[in-house]
């Protein structure tokens, strides 16, 4: 069974710093790029970071402004997102997303397989 698993969100103060993680299993990983979206309450999934199977320079959205970092084990079979400077605006529902391509799309049906999501709640 295919299956993306988040973990790591919470509620934190504006300015702290989280890790998010996400566990793949049932796919063979290394053939996968791997991103993570966010959607908050009433808006549109919106795509925060990505990286190639490749394992190449990663990309992020606009408003990251180098405030996270993704990166894969491809032991562990995870990706993860560090989180520093998390602000208001960024809380929402993080969700992981793998595509069997090489290549990092930010469009969200681009991507065949989705976790669940995990709740990122940062106050002010």
């Amino acid at each position: 069974q295919v299956q993306l698993v988040e973990s790591g969100g919470g509620v934190v103060q504006a300015g702290d710093s989280l890790t998010l993680s996400c566990a793949a299993s049932g796919l063979i990983f290394s053939r996968y790029s791997m991103a993570w979206f966010r959607q908050a309450p009433g808006k549109e999934r919106e795509f925060v970071a990505g990286q190639r199977r490749n394992g190449a320079t990663p990309a992020y959205g606009d408003f990251v402004k180098g405030r996270f970092t993704i990166s894969r084990d491809s032991v562990k079979n995870t990706v993860n997102l560090r989180m520093t400077s998390l602000k208001p605006e960024d809380t929402a529902v993080y969700l992981c997303a793998a595509v069997n391509y090489d290549s990092i799309y930010r469009v969200a049906r681009s991507y065949e397989i989705w976790g669940q999501g995990t709740q990122v709640t940062v106050s002010s």
